[in-house]
């Protein structure tokens, strides 16, 4: 069911067309009126004295506290100050921001090509020290060659019916990884076999992939980890992320992409990449499993002598 249309902070509401798709960012919305709600009710207030005491119009308390309206930075201040709640301005600030970035939908990122979400991706990298990605099914976009990322991105185009930048993007895809050649980055990479193995593209590139990922597997300062098929994991690889420093967790959907930057779920996501990096393989034995798979996919006669 489409979210009930959306009060700004100015008093005005975006049509149920304009507003969020996602169920998620509702839910979120909810999620934070219920806690602005507990702390009205721990302090002993009711709706109309709480706004009595902010001068506020009562149905401002009534549309926060049921999703209805999106908080200011002001307004969380001037309820935990009111509740006597200062001790979870940070928690309700956080969740506020979180909530505010947290779900961008693919057809509103890319509607002038994917160009600006590349640039977006180099500002992110420039700031961050500490990069660690996880993923499943593809190869981490610091890593692609420009023949493999140009695969993805056309995919991306066709799929999604983008205005197409396809030659501009993979090279800036290509700028992006002159930063795993920084002394002062670090970077820890995990993949699994699968992600090795899916034919995302043809043979070829593949295998010029795979042998790309060998020569960066030696780059002082990148971690690369293989997760064989016969691993036993600890957690399950539900789905890729990235993370940068302590400070956001980045997942892509089929539709969407979501910035999540409380700090409990971005330490719940650094908890998941440390089990999830305590099964896989490193150094020699990372770069044993790529070149058994780059046998396999390999074609078996490369020379032409059929003897």
């Amino acid at each position: 069911m489409t979210p009930p249309g959306i009060t700004r902070s100015n008093g005005t509401t975006l049509p149920k067309n304009k507003a969020s798709g996602s169920t998620n960012v509702h839910e979120a919305r909810t999620a934070l009126g219920k806690r602005l709600r507990e702390a009205r009710q721990v302090a002993g207030l009711n709706g109309r004295q709480l706004a009595e005491s902010l001068s506020w119009p009562p149905s401002k308390v009534s549309k926060l506290e049921n999703g209805r309206q999106t908080p200011t930075d002001d307004d969380i201040r001037a309820w935990t100050d009111a509740t006597h709640t200062q001790d979870e301005t940070d928690a309700l600030l956080a969740s506020l921001h979180t909530l505010e970035v947290q779900y961008a939908e693919w057809q509103r990122i890319f509607r002038t090509g994917l160009k600006p979400r590349q640039r977006q991706h180099l500002e992110w990298d420039q700031k961050t020290r500490f990069i660690r990605a996880f993923e499943a099914s593809l190869i981490p976009g610091l890593l692609q060659t420009a023949e493999y990322a140009r695969f993805r991105f056309a995919d991306g185009i066709r799929r999604l019916k983008l205005p197409n930048d396809l030659d501009d993007v993979v090279a800036l895809r290509v700028k992006r990884q002159e930063i795993l050649y920084r002394p002062d980055k670090r970077f820890h990479f995990v993949l699994t076999e699968a992600a090795l193995r899916y034919r995302l593209c043809p043979t070829e590139v593949m295998i010029g992939q795979l042998d790309r990922l060998l020569s960066l597997s030696q780059l002082p300062n990148v971690r690369l980890g293989i997760i064989a098929f016969e691993t036993q994991y600890d957690t399950a690889p539900k789905h890729g992320f990235w993370i940068y420093d302590e400070e956001r967790v980045l997942i892509e959907t089929v539709s969407a992409a979501l910035d999540l930057r409380q700090p409990q779920e971005v330490e719940l996501y650094a908890n998941t990449f440390e089990q999830l990096a305590a099964v896989a393989s490193y150094g020699r034995s990372a770069r044993k499993i790529i070149n058994r798979v780059i046998g396999d996919i390999a074609p078996e006669d490369e020379s032409g002598d059929s003897g």
